[in-house]
């Protein structure tokens, strides 16, 4: 590993720890030559999926897009980050255990609204009116009628 401020690829690990939830490890490393102090974190490379989109198309799954999809139904809505995060995590690892290497689009969005009628009833009806293009009042109150069923 190159110290990222001098360059010197004589470094060293003073420590190492499991961090989120195990997906990965993070080490405090020492360059040799500088004596400064970094962190690294290591996990493990796994293949995700192409997503193909109702027209047809493909494209590679993006967890950012997951995030900030989850970011907007949730906006101004009383869910920590921390349970975003879970909940971004928890749908990363539903796709990476389908073990295919390509899924709909629809999967993935189910995924989602699954992980949202969890976190917060008005964020699974916001993503929801979205995903499902209501086309009236009836597709709407069919929405909020299923996440009240649920809690």
């Amino acid at each position: 590993m190159h110290c990222p401020f001098c360059a010197n690829d004589d470094t060293r690990v003073i420590d190492s720890r499991v961090v989120e939830d195990g997906a990965s490890v993070r080490r405090r490393r020492e360059c040799e030559v500088c004596g400064k102090r970094y962190s690294t974190y290591e996990r493990a490379e796994l293949r995700l999926p192409m997503v193909v989109k109702k027209d047809g198309t493909r494209q590679a799954f993006n967890i950012e897009k997951i995030r900030s999809g989850l970011q907007k139904a949730l906006e101004k809505r009383p869910v920590s980050a921390d349970s975003l995060e879970q909940a971004v995590n928890s749908i990363l690892r539903l796709v990476q255990e389908l073990g295919e290497s390509e899924i709909p689009a629809e999967t993935v969005g189910e995924f989602v609204m699954q992980q949202l009628q969890g976190l917060d009833g008005v964020a699974y009806v916001r993503f929801a009116s979205v995903y499902r293009e209501f086309k009236d009042v009836d597709d709407f109150l069919a929405a909020v009628k299923n996440a009240m069923a649920d809690k």
